[in-house]
């Protein structure tokens, strides 16, 4: 079984984090081109080495304002899809982002977390406003909570795709 590790970041005052393996890497340039009509949630597209990478602000997803772009903010390029994939098949990863390749803004990078021994517990219906929906579990840390988010749902709303809703 293998080690969970997380990204995490700062979004407002949440600490916030990811799996380490559906993360391509982390850059500072946030330089990015604001396209007209797009979704609230996307901020723009970067070129990253000749790919055109969408840029998504999760705030309004997690029902908080888009970012102000800072010294310390920092953008995660997400994997592909079909880079994700394989790693979903083999039981590495939860769940692999939905669309294309995306890249998220975030205010400032934090720690690679690892939870060990105390795992990840599952998330509570809101942990610190932002509704569990968006959160694949919760990680608690000396005075602190790391929020795991679920990258599917929120990639989907930030690229303004609709996210079918489930009818029990």
């Amino acid at each position: 079984m293998r080690e969970q590790q997380y990204v995490s970041f700062h979004l407002d005052r949440h600490l916030l984090g990811i799996d380490i393996q559906v993360v391509r890497e982390i850059i500072r340039n946030v330089d990015f081109t604001p396209v007209a009509c797009a979704p609230h949630g996307v901020r723009g597209l970067l070129n990253l080495r000749g790919q055109i990478i969408t840029v998504l602000d999760l705030g309004p997803s997690l029902g908080l304002p888009l970012r102000e772009i800072g010294p310390t903010s920092r953008c995660l390029i997400l994997k592909s899809p079909e880079d994700v994939a394989p790693l979903v098949e083999a039981g590495l990863v939860d769940e692999a982002p939905a669309g294309e390749s995306v890249g998220l803004l975030v205010d400032a990078i934090s720690d690679v977390i690892r939870p060990g021994e105390q795992g990840v517990d599952l998330p509570p219906a809101n942990a610190n406003g932002i509704d569990a929906d968006h959160l694949r579990g919760v990680v608690r840390l000396d005075g602190r909570l790391l929020l795991v988010l679920g990258l599917k749902k929120l990639v989907e709303e930030g690229l303004g795709q609709r996210v079918p809703v489930n009818v029990d």
